[in-house]
């Protein structure tokens, strides 16, 4: 016992300030730190066209400019999806878009517009049937063309 006493009295006095830390330091791993954040946060790239790319590698770019034109004033008219698509650089000659105005003069319930990419088409619907603009990549019909149906002239 003596000698108990004796090792713990000697331990005591090799502990820094004479008295041993009654609180333990807690350690910190490598895996439980926190992440510091980067000095400048980087927001992904804005889509652009790739003109030897894919039509699935053209499609980021062919849903931001679709979900530009529906958030605008103009959200039903085809030309305002035909045009915002040509200043994205699409090709304005290989694009179909079906009427704004049902037969009897009425709004269209929705709205396709295409552009045909080699053997495939990026085709996006809107209007107040369809919700949230929607945008696919499918591969161009028999006959070649992108959309079923009539589409109207684009002569502008």
């Amino acid at each position: 016992m003596l000698t108990a006493t004796l090792l713990v009295g000697t331990l005591t006095a090799c502990a820094p300030g004479g008295t041993p830390d009654p609180t333990p330091t807690p350690t910190v791993s490598a895996s439980s730190a926190q992440p510091t954040p980067d000095a400048t946060p980087t927001t992904p790239p804005e889509p652009t066209l790739v003109p030897n790319g894919t039509a699935a590698e053209n499609l980021p770019l062919f849903t931001s400019v679709t979900a530009a034109v529906w958030a605008s004033e103009n959200r039903v008219v085809g030309r305002a999806y035909v045009d915002a698509l040509t200043a994205a650089g699409f090709d304005k000659a290989a694009m179909q878009v079906t009427n704004d105005q049902t037969t009897v003069g009425n709004p269209a319930e929705s709205i396709q517009f295409s552009v045909r990419w080699g053997e495939e088409c990026l085709i996006g619907q809107v209007g107040p049937a369809t919700g949230n603009p929607v945008t696919v990549v499918v591969p161009v019909l028999a006959e070649g063309s992108c959309l079923v149906g009539e589409t109207r002239p684009i002569d502008w």
